[in-house]
């Protein structure tokens, strides 16, 4: 937190940005402004609110500041960035960005609100390190709609891919170096993206569909029929990682690409030894790279995977119950920065001592209960719940008289 005081002129938000992280880490089985102004020892919530929405601090420096407090504990040479979206199930339409679309988190369309993240995935450990809400055309078009939520008139609509790239360049031009980026066929299947690596001559590994095509010194193809071409001889058994339930281990071949431009350009493909299921991924390095660092780059993408889950399940990344894009973003900045500071103490936990005998390694669950338990563990008398539950009852009193009064107007 002393990374980030500085972004705050004025000594009571920096106390209660504090209290919101801490209460971000909490046990709390529901997190938002209420609750966690409960679980704080506040009177009520209109500190968080006015935290989240009105008060004077740029939710872009305190990223800035996440990013490099990820970069300096989680160093390596090695690090891959990945980028993925998730989508946050939401009622209504004013929300910010929520339009009926497909969300992964629901498996089908669903009115969601979409962002894409950016993780750095190194040895010690990963976090996410930016973020880009995603805004649909259904709104850039209409100016009033983006000014009623808090975003610019001059909003211009972007794609993922340009997300992520704007991501990227972020971090690049930050000072931060990382030789990889990783992500999934949206981002595969995006040849602007693909450019724009190749130019800052940051290599990738990027799913592709089966239907990709690839040029190949005896011409184009489309990757699926490359993979038939592949002889038995070519594939090689090698693990994407370890798992929940050990090492991933698939068959692999790769194919050089026609490219004139400098650098390496490939085909990886991936076979499942069960189901025989195949996947593939666009490559390029800056010089030649060998196999077994193609695949440790494929695998590092479910890292993000890891961070939606982790970050959703104790840092409260999508509890937000926010409709302006600026609370929105400081929402979510600060839940990154509560799941970032489990990510570091668990890699410096991992590096100072190994685990005893009978005990696998600290988690970040682990270390989220030990630390509210042993460190905060807030205890509040039988006043303060009593007051909060006055509150609530008299909160719920003025919305149901509302309702009960919009209902009377409209007969």
């Amino acid at each position: 937190m002393g990374r980030i005081a500085g972004r705050f002129a004025r000594v009571e938000p920096r106390r209660r940005v504090r209290r919101l992280v801490l209460g971000l880490l909490s046990d709390l089985p529901r997190k938002n402004c209420w609750t966690i102004a409960e679980w704080a020892g506040e009177s009520t919530p209109d500190g968080m609110h006015h935290l989240l929405s009105r008060a004077k601090w740029d939710a872009d420096a305190v990223r800035d500041d996440l990013r490099g407090y990820v970069v300096e504990h989680l160093h390596d040479e090695r690090a891959v960035l990945v980028v993925d979206e998730t989508g946050d199930v939401k009622k209504g339409t004013a929300t910010v960005g929520v339009q009926r679309q497909y969300t992964g988190t629901a498996g089908r369309i669903e009115n969601a609100q979409v962002a894409v993240y950016l993780v750095y995935a190194g040895r010690r450990g990963h976090a996410a390190v930016d973020r880009e809400l995603y805004v649909p055309r259904s709104w850039t078009s209409d100016p009033d709609r983006c000014r009623a939520a808090g975003l610019g008139e001059e909003t211009a609509f972007a794609t993922k891919p340009e997300l992520a790239a704007r991501m990227v360049a972020r971090f690049l031009d930050a000072g931060h170096r990382a030789p990889w980026v990783a992500g999934d066929e949206v981002y595969g299947g995006n040849p602007k993206l693909r450019t724009a690596l190749e130019e800052r001559g940051t290599g990738y590994v990027l799913a592709v569909a089966c239907s990709h095509e690839a040029t190949t010194r005896a011409g184009k193809f489309r990757a699926d029929a490359l993979a038939r071409k592949v002889p038995m001889r070519a594939w090689q058994k090698l693990s994407a990682g370890t798992g929940a339930k050990g090492h991933r281990f698939y068959d692999w071949a790769v194919i050089d690409l026609a490219d004139s431009r400098p650098g390496s350009r490939q085909l990886l493909i991936r076979r499942n030894r069960s189901s025989g299921e195949l996947a593939y991924y666009r490559c390029f390095s800056p010089g030649p790279a060998p196999l077994a660092e193609l695949v440790r780059v494929a695998g590092s993408r479910w890292r993000v995977e890891e961070f939606f889950q982790s970050g959703k399940g104790l840092a409260a990344l999508d509890e937000h119950q926010v409709r302006h894009y600026a609370s929105w973003s400081r929402w979510v900045t600060l839940a990154m920065l509560a799941h970032a500071f489990l990510a570091v103490v668990r890699a410096d936990e991992h590096a100072r001592q190994p685990s005893p005998n009978g005990l696998i390694p600290l988690t970040c669950n682990e270390i989220q209960r030990l630390f509210i338990a042993l460190v905060v563990g807030p205890t509040h008398n039988a006043a303060h719940r009593l007051g909060w539950s006055d509150w609530r009852r008299r909160h719920q009193a003025r919305s149901q008289a509302g309702h009960y009064q919009r209902q009377a107007d409209r007969a």
